[in-house]
């Protein structure tokens, strides 16, 4: 090796953690600085639709649950834990908004052993399985804690959007620049203790939705096997569970039996579309989640098909 390459390779062993330094240091004064139209590559928001500050926030302080509720935006809003109260279960609802495989793979790393479920629910909306991760990614970087899970997760996720995050939030909980922050909810939404959003809008109009079909991506159900693996190795019990969606939605997407087949190949697995006496127009509130008549009819069905015993 030339002396040339070697004073090369010390350069840049010298440099590159100067230039990580430094580029950490713009993205934590970018945040705090710049206006949100030239924020492109970095969204930090606590606030959100689906509450999951205030759901982390009250999670930390629970133990020893009967029934954990696992999955996206289907899973909060459509998992009542007053309604399992009644039938005799303790549950606590740990869905989010657009949470992927990837980022309920992280949660169950941080809550699992504290929770110490009995029971899964683990609602598997088939759309979560085709999206980027990042969305989700976004939500929890801002709203849970920042540790190795979080560092694994953005690597996994190959976004540059989650990386800058990832920066800003870590420097923004060293600093503890968000104690105090409470968390509002939207119009017509209200918290639910146990990790449940009721939403009081009674109905919506109804559209018609174009042909489609569900995509798979490969990274999604890898972590998918690996939240299940985790799940079998604490002895859990789970029953995955294909939340209703409006009819016309669910009739408009050509391989529904093919997410069926694919589900059933992993476990238990409860399809709950055309099973509930449902009204698009009176049950849902928006086209893809149900209101509260339809929470409470979807919840009796489930606890009747598969607690019955």
């Amino acid at each position: 090796m030339s002396k040339n390459i070697k004073k090369f390779i010390v350069r840049l062993l010298v440099f590159t953690p100067f230039s990580v330094a430094i580029y950490c240091i713009m993205i934590c004064i970018w945040g705090d600085f710049a206006p949100y139209f030239l924020k492109k590559n970095l969204f930090f928001d606590k606030s959100s639709s689906g509450l999951l500050h205030t759901r982390l926030h009250e999670v930390r302080n629970i133990a020893n649950v009967d029934v954990l509720v696992l999955g996206s935006s289907h899973a909060y809003r459509g998992f009542d834990p007053r309604i399992f109260k009644e039938a005799g279960f303790n549950m606590f609802n740990l869905g989010s908004s657009a949470q992927t495989p990837i980022q309920t793979e992280v949660l169950i790393d941080r809550y699992l052993d504290r929770l110490n479920p009995k029971i899964v629910l683990y609602e598997v909306y088939p759309n979560t399985f085709s999206f980027d991760g990042v969305e989700s990614a976004l939500n929890l970087l801002a709203n849970d804690a920042i540790d190795l899970q979080s560092v694994k997760m953005c690597i996994k996720i190959k976004h540059i959007l989650p990386v800058n995050t990832l920066i800003y939030a870590l420097y923004r909980d060293v600093l503890n620049k968000d104690a105090g922050y409470k968390e509002k909810a939207y119009s017509g939404d209200t918290y639910i203790k146990g990790g449940f959003v009721e939403k009081t809008k009674v109905e919506f109009n109804t559209a018609k939705h174009k042909k489609a079909k569900w995509e798979f991506n490969d990274l999604q159900v890898e972590s998918f096997k690996n939240v299940l693996d985790k799940l079998k190795e604490k002895g859990v019990k789970v029953y995955l569970v294909n939340a209703p969606i409006p009819k016309d939605y669910y009739n408009s997407v050509s391989n529904n039996a093919e997410f069926d087949k694919l589900m059933q190949s992993y476990g238990t697995y409860y399809n709950f579309n055309g099973k509930v006496d449902l009204n698009d127009s009176i049950d849902f509130y928006d086209s893809s989640h149900l209101n509260q008549t339809g929470v409470v009819k979807f919840n009796e069905k489930l606890l009747a098909t598969i607690f019955k015993n």
